[in-house]
Parts: C-alpha cells; structure tokens; sequence
C-alpha cells in the first residue's frame, strides 16, 4: 500500500477529475513556435510529465490579446481560432495517458516590451511593473473591457481545444496583478484607489470568463497572494480584495511575488519545501474553496503532510517535474530513491528563458525534451569505458554509460562522490544541492555493470589493467589563486586569516563562525556566484560584509531568481558593495585594492579569495602520451575542460551516447 495516500487520492470539483493531487504549474519555455503555435516539441514536453503520472498540467500562459499582451519570445496564443487545432493534438495527448490538463490565459501588460510588441506597453497606470522597466500608457475603460472580452474568448477557444479547466494569470506583475496592487495602479477612477475598486478589472475578467464557458466548466484563479514588496499587497490586503473578484474561481492558485520579487515566485535554493503553505491554507480558510500551494516541493513527505493537514487541496510542482518527470510514477510505486530532485538553481529554467530568452533545460536533467530515450539504444559492439572523476559530469558520463550497456568503470580518488556540488551543498543555505549527487550515486548503485572505485588515484597503469576503448576524463577544478602579491604566501597559512572557499565551508560546517561573527570585519574578493556564497552566509550572522568586485556589477552571470535574492540579502543588511576594485595584495589581516586611481587597505577578521575556479586536466595529457599506441579514444568532460556551471558538465556527460555512436559502438 502506497504511503502517501493523500498524494494519491482523486480530486474532482465540476467536470473536472483528476487522478491524485499534483499539478505540474505553468512554466514559460520558449518551445512554441514563432508564430504563438504550439510545437510537436512543446506537445511532447507536456506527455512526457502526463506519462509520468502527473494529475494535471497547466500550460504555460497563453496570449489573450496580440501583440499588446504578450510576453516572451515565442510565447503561446489563443487570440485566434487558428490556434485551437495544435492545442487540441496537445489534449488529446495528454488525455490518452489518463492526465488532465488546463491552460493558463494572460495579458502581460507592463510586463510586456516595446522592442518586442512593437508598441508602448499598457497598464492601469503609467508606473513601471519593475524598476527600470518601461513606461506603460494606461489603459482607457473602453480598452479595459475590450481585453476582460477577450479573456473570455480565449476560456471559450480553451473549452473547445479540450482543456479540462481554464486558469485566469491574475499575480506575477502581469496585467490584472497591476491593477490590483498599488506599486502599479495609481488611477484615481472607478478602477483604482480602494481594494475594491483595484479588484474590479479582475471580477470583469472573471465574469467574462465564466460567461464564456458555462456554470460547469472549471476556473482556477491564480493570484500573488503576498507581495513581498514594500507598499504592495500583503496577504491580509489580499484576503480583503479576493471576495470582491474571486466569486466566480472553483479553484485557488495561492502563489506570491511580484518582478522584483522573483525569488520568492520563483524560489530560490535556500527557501524550504513547502514554504508558502501557509498562505494556501490562509485563503482556503477564509473563501471556503479548494486551494493549491506550491514552493520548492521536492520532498513526498512534505507534500502529504500539507494535504493531510489540509493547509491546501492540490500541490504545484512546476521545476521539479522539469527535472523529474516520473515523479509521481517513482513516489507511487516505491522509487522514491531513483527521483532526480530539482535543486532550484534555476539557471537552465528561469535563467536560460527570463535571462536569455533561450529555450529551457535543466541542470539535473540534461534531455528535457528526450526522457530517458537514450536507454532504448543499446551497443552492439562490447566496449569498456572508464571514468576518471566521480563528480556530477563524471557520474553522468558513467551511468549513461553503464545504461546502455557499457561495462564501465568509475575512479574517485577521494572517500567520495559528488565533486564540486557535494562540497557546496555543505552551506546551509546550498544543502539542496546534494540530492543531485546523491540521486546519480543511486542510480550508479543499481548498476550491476558500473564498478565504482572512491580512494583511488587513476593512472594510466591501472586504467591499462581493464583493457578500455573509451577513457573519459572528469577531473574538475581547483580554487583559481592568480599571481598576486602575496596570496600564495598568505593563502591558509596558521597565523593568516586569510581562507579559500574550501576551507571556509570546512569551518562553517564544523561550526567554528558559530556565535563569533556578529560585528566581525569580513571581506569578500570576488562577487561571482561563490564570493556571493560567503557574503551570503555572513551578513545574517551580523558580520559587516564587504564584497570586492574587479567588473561593474556583483553576480553577472547570476540567474534572475539568485541575483535578486542576493540583491535583497546584500541590501537588507546593508553589504558594502566595491566594484571596478582590484586586488593588488593580500596580507594575513587586509587586503589592499585599487580602485579607480585610489589605493585602498581592507583589514578584516575572516579573509576570503573567490576568484572563480581552474580546469584540473593534467592527466588528460598523460593519459593521451600513455595510450598512443593503443586503439583507445580520450575525451575530457565537465570542469576539467573548462571550469563552469553543474549543467555544462552533466550535459557533456550525457553525450557519451553520441561518442559511442560516432564510434560505432552503438547504431
């Protein structure tokens, strides 16, 4: 008997009937086509998470009203009924594996921009939905009806192409979200000033909507139900506005956030699982409807304890059925140990979509689109393969591997696996980082034809002894300590105060920053991801943080979710922020920088140097003069290629199946 029998149980209100109670939320994913047409790729994406038993999937947004509501570059649209026969291949899909699916429908208002729409953006006011963004022109109240008209619309092109609910977008910053918070409304009609007059666009959009489908027909209503924005909506303000729109909504889609609050609409990696329940369960108690809840959700156990308490009705996984889609399938049927969680860096979703306008991929689960097709290939030819390097580039290369049927071999020389990832994920703050390594040491466990050897040095003699065909190097990267005065000599020495990131994350985890940072100097070189890191672990303990920065902006090559969040950290409490500063010398106790012509000395209690990392690949080299004379192909994967992201070298792991086939190991 399954133990999650919550999880497991059906759930119906008005037509709609679903098989258990996880709903894949609506993500963007820059898969449609240019024209706002669903993809076979797109219809495909969404079978898979149908496949893998997910209750019911909600699109994406969709555009109500072109070009003027749009958002994102290929962006879906149900504007027209051309739209509707790809839409209804999508339903039928997912219909036959026995899952339910609804469409969100959106109009992004100032969210939208001019460089793509070809117009100024439109709003209930003429304030930005983000600081910096553009100036919206507000909307006449003519034009305000006309876009509640073509809400409903598109609910009537949803019904037809055979959605089973239709979701009106009414958080996030996006149009109806800008009318009801005061950050974006500042009109002084009927349609702005009071809650209810704030509210009144969306009961139009909801009238319309139900209007357009019937008494029957199911409609969730998503909403951002705290701001977390100063002078925005709290969740009281939003319990006092939802009576006066939500009339008309069968389901609640309790989410949170606003543009410049992403990082809780979009969680961030510290937040918790489950997390925003609460504000669900707030909702529910006061309207009486069902509710969903989502927020960083990879723990089965947390999801039954929500629905057990009855804090919400339905549980939101949008990322982590990104990564995992046979989520629900593993947690039914007792796999719960093979589920590839989502670590909520958010750089090949958010990151790649929001930052880029790249079509999204994931760090933990490098073929998206494909599944796990790659197993259905086999070798036809015998072949060994060995790994040197056990972190996550070297544990994907060896278990894809060993999956299609390779003998291979995996040679760590540390007493474990999981590289670079398992020793940033001992930072409290970083810890969901280790379910990634720990699902790929799993899966490599299940493998009776992958041999893993941890504590063991690889040279070429040993490798010699089992006789490989394919030699892939994984050997990751090293703290980068660049020439400077003095960092070599100082660096980690007895009487220096001066630490690498290595030998910080040793000290925290052992509780040595413990009670003895508050008031403390503490100065940062290096404001990428991992001088971030430290800055990050410091500041709340009540240490004064300074970060150096050698470019013009602190965490360039963050995703949006993470840069915000360090923004909010960094400004809360009140992070000295140096950029365009150079180190020129490191001493025991100070840093001296320049920046612009000014020399600068930095003393401090706790020293950190977070120039990034350096590729560890010298044995590439050894092992290429060591087999040349031997039929055995060498390539070099992850960070000892490069020193970058965990989804380059996953990625690059995975592709041992088109090594193979180039090889001709595989067909």
């Amino acid at each position: 008997m399954n133990k999650y029998k919550n999880i497991f149980q059906p759930f119906s209100v008005k037509s709609l009937n679903l098989r258990n109670r996880i709903v894949m939320t609506p993500m963007g994913t820059n898969y449609g086509e240019q024209n706002g047409e669903m993809s076979f790729l797109h219809i495909n994406y969404y079978e898979q998470r149908a496949r893998g038993g997910t209750g019911m999937i909600i699109v994406e947004n969709v555009c109500v009203d072109w070009p003027l509501g749009s958002n994102g570059t290929t962006q879906l649209r149900m504007d027209q009924d051309n739209y509707i026969p790809r839409l209804f291949k999508l339903c039928e899909n997912i219909h036959k594996q026995g899952g339910a699916v609804a469409v969100q429908i959106n109009h992004a208002g100032a969210s939208a921009m001019k460089s793509r729409i070809n117009h100024q953006p439109v709003s209930a006011g003429n304030l930005p939905s983000k600081a910096g963004g553009e100036i919206p022109r507000p909307l006449m109240i003519e034009e305000i009806k006309q876009i509640a008209v073509k809400f409903g619309d598109a609910a009537r092109r949803a019904q037809i192409a055979g959605f089973d609910a239709v979701e009106v977008h009414a958080g996030h910053s996006y149009l109806i979200s800008q009318f009801m918070s005061s950050i974006t409304n500042n009109r002084n009609d009927e349609y702005g000033g009071s809650p209810e007059n704030r509210s009144r666009f969306a009961k139009l959009v909801m009238s319309e909507v139900r209007k357009a489908v019937g008494e029957e027909y199911p409609i969730i209503l998503r909403i951002s139900a705290d701001e977390f924005m100063e002078g925005g909506n709290t969740l009281d303000d939003t319990l006092e506005m939802l009576p006066f729109f939500a009339q008309e909504a069968d389901i609640i889609d309790v989410s949170c956030g606003l543009n410049e609050s992403i990082q809780y609409q979009i969680d961030s990696c510290s937040f918790p699982d489950g997390w925003r329940s609460y504000m669900a369960k707030a909702v529910k108690e006061s309207l009486g409807k069902p509710v969903m809840t989502m927020g960083n959700i990879r723990n089965p156990q947390v999801a039954e304890t929500i629905l057990a308490e009855g804090e919400a009705d339905l549980i939101g996984i949008g990322r982590g059925l990104i990564a995992e889609p046979e989520w629900c399938n593993k947690v039914q049927y007792g796999k719960e140990e093979e589920l590839r969680k989502c670590i909520s860096c958010n750089i090949g979703c958010a990151g790649n979509r929001i930052g880029f306008n790249r079509p999204i991929r994931c760090t933990v689960n490098p073929a998206v689109n494909e599944g796990d097709d790659y197993k259905k290939n086999k070798v036809t030819t015998p072949c060994n393969v060995v790994v040197v390097g056990g972190g996550t580039a070297g544990l994907e290369a060896a278990c894809t591997a060993a999956e299609v049927g390779c003998t291979t071999f995996l040679y760590e020389k540390k007493d474990n696996l999981g590289g670079l990832a398992s020793v940033i994920s001992r930072l409290p703050d970083k810890k969901r980082i280790q379910d990634f390594p720990d699902y790929l040491v799993n899966r490599a466990l299940a493998l009776k034809n992958l041999f893993v050897f941890t504590n063991t040095e690889a040279d070429a003699a040993r490798i010699k002894q089992v006789h490989p065909d394919i030699i892939i190097t994984a050997t990751g990267s090293s703290p980068l300590l660049p020439a400077i005065d003095g960092l070599h000599e100082v660096m980690e020495m007895p009487d220096s105060k001066v630490d690498s990131i290595t030998l910080m994350i040793d000290k925290a985890v052992k509780g040595e920053y413990d009670g003895k940072s508050e008031g403390k100097q503490v100065v940062v070189v290096g404001g990428g991801a991992v001088g971030i890191d430290v800055a990050e672990y410091f500041a709340p303990k009540g240490a004064k943080v300074t970060i150096v920065e050698m470019m013009d902006t602190i965490g360039a090559d963050l995703d949006p979710v993470s840069k915000n969040n360090a923004k909010t950290i960094m400004d809360q409490y009140e992070v000295n922020k140096m950029t365009n500063t150079m180190l020129k010398e490191v001493k025991k106790d100070s840093f001296i920088v320049k920046q612009e012509n000014q020399t600068i000395e930095l003393p401090f209690d706790y020293g950190f140097v977070c120039l990034g990392m350096h590729a560890e690949n010298s044995l590439e080299s050894k092992l290429k003069e060591a087999f040349k004379d031997e039929p055995v192909e060498i390539f070099n994967i992850g960070d000892s290629v490069k020193a970058r992201r965990i989804i380059d070298g996953v990625a690059e792991g995975r592709n041992i199946i088109t090594i193979l086939k180039k090889l001709n190991y595989m067909n």
